[in-house]
């Protein structure tokens, strides 16, 4: 397995050694990602599920991923042969809410083995959390600005974020693997525990990094660091709402060029796998900065690190400057 491909396919790991059912060479688009039939075959929905069985899964998995790097996964549409290799899979591993076309196919799905990463941690509503500056007036009316932008109101899909909810994450994949794979059992359960060791030492990283900070308050390109925020006690303003391609409303952009003299917000945070046409024109009409804010959804060439934990680590530096950590 080839280095693109090991990063593209982690999250069919998982899916596949939670189905113990063996690898299937239909899963992958090549014969170097399936065909070992010793191995779990998992067809992984996007990146940070992908990492989580590569990490979880160790040699005992064969991974594919749904979507590519460089692909911004909200968007993505299955094509007829990743739906016909999902069928053939031996486990699913995804995150529901997060891509509409992936939940649907899953549902039709005849595979036995389907592991909703979202029903292994709690999601919440972040709607109007990073948005409370304005009372209730504010609230409701940003509330009906979401929904004619996005549709309902959705509870917020990017639990990856914060490193606590993630190790939940990882905990259950991890029971799904020995559970489904008992001769390999105890290899999961110490990958599970080395994997918890890195997070637990991410949120240690963060927490101590954030602590003491001149502003509390970040803005960004999409609302995608609810979690992270209300993990470590900081406050997100996002340009758009949950979905990275809706366009703000003029008097939203007018409510944040306030807010950043207000709040003391030095940076416009914007990520790499959408553009940053709207983020650097509210920076350049109210004099802040600009700096990348990964929210983990792809690797690429362009990322700030190799992996979940290297851009983490990237984040949090980023995230220190911007808030005048001490």
């Amino acid at each position: 397995m080839n280095v693109r491909r090991r990063r593209i396919s982690g999250i069919a790991v998982t899916a596949a050694t939670a189905l113990g059912l063996g690898t299937l060479s239909a899963c992958s688009s090549d014969s170097s990602a399936a065909g070992n039939t010793d191995k779990f075959d998992v067809v992984a929905s996007f990146y940070p599920m992908e990492y989580l069985a590569e990490q979880i899964g160790g040699d005992h998995v064969n991974v594919t991923t749904l979507t590519e790097p460089g692909q911004e996964p909200h968007d993505l549409e299955l094509s007829a042969k990743q739906t016909a290799q999902m069928g053939e899979a031996d486990a699913v591993l995804y995150l529901k809410s997060l891509q509409p076309a992936v939940d649907e196919a899953i549902a039709q799905s005849d595979v036995k083995t389907k592991i909703d990463a979202a029903s292994l941690t709690k999601l919440e509503d972040h709607g109007n959390v990073e948005h409370d500056h304005g009372g209730e007036e504010h609230a409701d009316e940003h509330a009906e600005e979401e929904h004619s932008e996005g549709g309902e109101h959705a509870l917020d899909p990017h639990v990856w974020l914060d490193p606590v909810k993630y190790a939940e994450i990882a905990k259950g994949v991890a029971e799904s693997f020995e559970k489904a794979d008992p001769d390999h059992a105890d290899d999961y359960r110490k990958n599970a525990e080395a994997l918890a060791e890195k997070l637990s030492g991410l949120d240690t990283a963060y927490k101590e990094g954030l602590a003491k900070t001149d502003s509390k308050v970040f803005f960004t390109n999409h609302a995608a660091f609810g979690y992270l925020a209300e993990r470590y006690g900081l406050t997100q303003e996002a340009i758009n709402g949950l979905d990275p391609e809706s366009e703000p409303s003029p008097a939203r952009i007018k409510e944040l060029q306030e807010e950043a003299k207000a709040d003391g917000v030095t940076t416009v945070f914007y990520e790499t796998l959408v553009s940053d046409k709207t983020a650097k024109t509210l920076a350049k009409d109210a004099g802040l900065k600009t700096d990348v804010l990964d929210p983990l959804e792809g690797i690429t060439d362009k990322s700030k690190g190799e992996d979940y934990v290297g851009v983490m680590e990237a984040n949090l530096k980023a995230l220190e400057t911007a808030l005048g950590a001490k």
